[in-house]
């Protein structure tokens, strides 16, 4: 099988954002019922978390802003690569795409690691359909690839994917804003079960592009899951349920 195939053992996996940037075998989740691993947002270079408030809660979820904090690709690789190899499923490592270039030497990178199976390119929301075409053509070589689109605009940047050989679409979530104790507006991503009826609407959608989607959003029970398979995903990520330590 070549890497390039996006073959899963099981229709499950973590969000990038969730459990780390490798597997840990002390954490109460057991990745094992996964089909796959998918890593903490990576960038070329080092980035620092999101100053301020970073966490509000409303009715049927919260919204979340981190900045994507992390070490850099190089250093990702030098604490983590052990832990990869050790890993009951495949890795999947989601790198934060901000140009051409840079998307393209961080999959370069990571070809050479045996234990990566493949990599989830997250896209900006203000990115354009040329943009976003460009980053995911970046992204193409020896491993998978799985293109995160912002959920706001799913649709519409997914049409442009269809003639390229990626393994799967999957969605970010979705973008919003509340104000924060001193009445000052913070954005950032939204996660709870308010969001559900959206994103499997999206699915639905995406799913007659005839490029495989992978849901994410809102997933709470077993329940949820199957009715983002039965809406036509091909697997399922979750996300703030997995903090609860089990699904």
């Amino acid at each position: 099988m070549s890497k390039i195939d996006l073959l899963l053992d099981k229709p499950l996996m973590n969000a990038a954002g969730t459990l780390g940037f490798s597997p840990d075998p002390k954490s109460a989740v057991d990745v094992a019922q996964f089909g796959a691993f998918i890593t903490n947002p990576v960038s070329w270079l080092p980035r620092t978390p999101a100053k301020g408030e970073r966490f509000i809660s409303y009715t049927g979820g919260f919204l979340l802003h981190t900045g994507h904090p992390n070490p850099g690709l190089r250093k990702v690789i030098q604490q983590h690569a052990r832990r990869w190899a050790q890993s009951p499923v495949p890795v999947i490592v989601h790198l934060l795409a901000q140009s051409d270039d840079s998307l393209r030497r961080m999959v370069e990178r990571l070809e050479g690691i045996e234990e990566v199976m493949g990599v989830e390119v997250g896209l900006p929301p203000e990115i354009d359909a040329d943009q976003a075409y460009a980053m995911a053509v970046a992204a193409l070589g020896e491993l998978s690839v799985i293109v995160k689109l912002p959920f706001e605009r799913c649709e519409e940047l997914a049409l442009g994917m269809a003639e390229l050989n990626i393994g799967a679409i999957s969605l970010s979530a979705p973008r919003g804003g509340l104000p924060d104790k001193n009445g000052d507006l913070i954005s950032g991503r939204l996660y709870g079960p308010a969001i559900f009826p959206q994103v499997l609407s999206a699915i639905k959608i995406l799913n007659g592009l005839g490029i495989p989607v992978i849901g994410s959003g809102g997933v709470y029970t077993q329940r949820d899951m199957d009715a983002m398979l039965a809406a036509g995903a091909m697997a399922v990520q979750l996300d703030a349920v997995l903090w609860r330590g089990r699904f």
